[in-house]
């Protein structure tokens, strides 16, 4: 559950974009122990609408493309991981900040390692087994992703770091 609701977040930011006062005063008017909060609930309103305060009920995967191009624009245009999130309407900035982390000390297969414990199906653990032909070809489109990337970067004239070009590893 969450600690707010839709319908009090809604409230907090209305509350400060009619001019009631800062985020210091909307905050303590409400009980909202940061004012960081209210930021973020007003810039996640402004550039997402109503539905940027909802909360999400499915999790949103994405590709190993997509986070490359959200990290190498965020190396290009040299923006903030939020500037970078709202650029890309991902609600959460933190997510941008982790794969440009992962990205530069693991390289591309940083990015696309599963989390978590493997999915059970039908209250039997099953583990799923690719067949050899399946590795090299998941293995493929990462080089190939990673490849694309190398070579944005340098059209871009942009320098890739040493420890980028050592930490691709072939399996």
């Amino acid at each position: 559950m969450a600690k707010y609701d839709f319908g009090f977040k809604l409230k907090v930011v209305k509350s400060y974009l009619n001019g009631d006062g800062g985020y210091n005063f909307v905050a303590k008017k409400y009980g909202i122990p940061n004012m960081a909060q209210v930021q973020r609930w007003v810039r996640t309103y402004n550039v997402l609408g109503k539905d940027g305060l909802k909360r999400k009920n499915k999790h949103t995967s994405y590709t190993v493309q997509f986070k490359l191009d959200v990290i190498d624009y965020m190396t290009r245009t040299k923006a903030s991981a939020q500037e970078v999130a709202n650029h890309f309407r991902i609600k959460n900035s933190t997510l941008v900040s982790t794969w440009k982390r992962k990205f530069e000390n693991g390289g591309i297969h940083a990015l696309s390692k599963m989390k978590g414990r493997p999915p059970m199906n039908n209250n039997k653990y099953k583990e799923k087994f690719l067949t050899r032909e399946q590795e090299l070809e998941r293995e493929n489109e990462l080089l190939k992703a990673e490849l694309a990337f190398l070579k944005k970067l340098r059209a871009s004239g942009m320098n890739i770091p040493e420890r980028l070009k050592t930490n691709t590893k072939q399996k």
